[in-house]
């Protein structure tokens, strides 16, 4: 058996992963608050913790993986009230748009995925456990979190008492007792999202959220909780703190993961910049499975820059792959093969993405020259990268690729319009695309630049 390695974050060195429980292993993900569309940024951790789930349960016999819906936030509320609709048509809208972005990049979903809504008297009960131990305090129908009475406050994040107090981006409120104390419960008006509670009607604080829901769903101590790094502080850093101080003793997660930022075309993700990419723009113009692909081609520690130049060639890494399984279809399907040891290792260190990949490209490289074992193995290494399960005639006819049927019935109806300038235009973007266009005595017919 392979040993997994991974990167702690708590630790901030590599250790090899022994989980609590050989048998069970416990993962906690971060999920999305569902307010709008997935960016690339969201995308990221989705697809990272999608092959540590699948590497886990080739490793483990039982695997848990928990990935949350935060469905009551600031953000929702803003949200609801700038569109004018109610905050549960923005939720339920949010959250199906998130499911079939994340299933189009190949993401299996969670075992339990818990909505925050459903887990209120979770946190209430986490609140009470703080009040009593003196770790949280009551101030004007709120309730804070008192960092100074943990004195581990910051390990994880590494940050000094003046660094975590900078960067605490809390609200400066006179109720407080320090600056850097963060809200676990606030008041709601009448017009937001409440339930009542020992403090009055009111609604959790973010943070809170993820403590709740692990401990319902993995326990006080569980293996792995992943995120993006941008999660390390503050959120992360106070789920940690006030799940150790209201469960003395335990550990909370024994292991953390973090996935480096994502960048487009080397800059930060932003709308003022004017390079923010939504998932869903993202596959009008690229498969799910070459977006993912291109995610994966970064090691998960690492910042990725995404490109469009960078989706190219991940399309054109994918068809020499499925070419190679192409030449020995339908064969390596048959009976499922065995990861091949090479992509096991590769995965088995920290999670090297870059490695698996880089084996793969050897392994079609064998089964391209005949070698049919290769072919087999290439398909088991991407069942547990999420890729290249699809028939190979399926890859390269590119089925429900976004806009290509559209296109060529647009440009049939150019040229019975004899407008056979703008028909000529749209084979020139096709082409740009990667996509040739093919006319013969049954109609239009199209394939992939590379899949000749």
């Amino acid at each position: 058996m392979h040993a997994l390695t991974l990167h702690n974050s708590l630790s901030r060195r590599r250790e090899a992963f022994a989980p609590l429980n050989p048998q069970r292993v416990g993962l906690y993900v971060c999920g999305p608050t569902v307010y709008d569309l997935a960016h690339l940024g969201n995308a990221r951790p989705v697809v990272v913790f999608d092959v540590l789930a699948r590497l886990l349960r080739v490793l483990f016999p039982h695997v848990t993986y928990v990935r949350n819906i935060t469905d009551v936030e600031d953000k929702i509320n803003a949200r609801a009230a700038e569109l004018g609709v109610p905050i549960a048509e923005i939720t339920a809208r949010t959250t199906v748009e998130f499911h079939a972005d994340m299933a189009a990049l190949g993401a299996l979903p969670p075992d339990i995925e818990p909505r925050a809504t459903d887990n209120i008297p979770q946190m209430i009960a986490i609140i009470e456990k703080l009040i009593a131990s003196g770790h949280a305090y009551e101030a004007e129908g709120h309730v804070l979190f008192s960092v100074a009475s943990d004195p581990h406050y910051g390990r994880l994040s590494g940050r000094s008492p003046e660094e975590l107090q900078a960067g605490a981006r809390v609200e400066i409120a006179p109720y407080k007792r320090d600056a850097g104390d963060f809200v676990l419960w606030k008041p709601s008006p009448p017009e937001l999202p409440g339930w009542d509670s020992p403090w009055g009607r009111g609604r959790p604080g973010w943070h809170i959220e993820c403590s709740a829901m692990s401990w319902r769903y993995l326990g006080q101590d569980f293996d792995i909780h992943g995120g993006g790094g941008d999660l390390i502080f503050p959120h992360h850093e106070n789920e940690m703190a006030q799940s150790c101080c209201a469960f003395p003793g335990s550990h909370f997660a024994r292991v953390w993961l973090h996935n480096g930022m994502l960048l487009v075309h080397g800059e930060k993700m932003s709308k003022s910049l004017g390079n923010f990419r939504t998932v869903r723009e993202v596959l009008s113009v690229a498969p799910g499975e070459a977006v993912r692909f291109l995610l994966l081609r970064t090691h998960y520690r690492a910042s990725l820059d995404f490109t469009e130049a960078g989706l190219v060639e991940a399309r054109r890494e994918l068809d020499r792959f499925y070419r190679a399984l192409a030449k020995h279809a339908p064969g390596f399907a048959e009976e499922p093969a065995e990861v091949p040891a090479e992509v096991m290792a590769a995965l088995c260190d920290d999670l090297n993405t870059p490695g698996a990949i880089a084996a793969l490209h050897v392994l079609a490289d064998r089964a391209l020259a005949g070698d049919a074992a290769a072919a087999a193995g290439l398909h088991a290494a991407g069942r547990v990268l999420g890729l290249l399960q699809v028939a190979p005639e399926t890859w390269f006819q590119g089925e429900g690729d976004a806009g290509v049927d559209a296109a060529i019935a647009e440009r049939l109806a150019a040229r019975k319009a004899r407008d056979f300038g703008r028909a000529d235009a749209i084979r020139a973007e096709l082409l740009a695309r990667g996509i040739v266009l093919e006319d013969g005595p049954g109609g239009t017919t199209w394939r992939r630049a590379d899949a000749s």
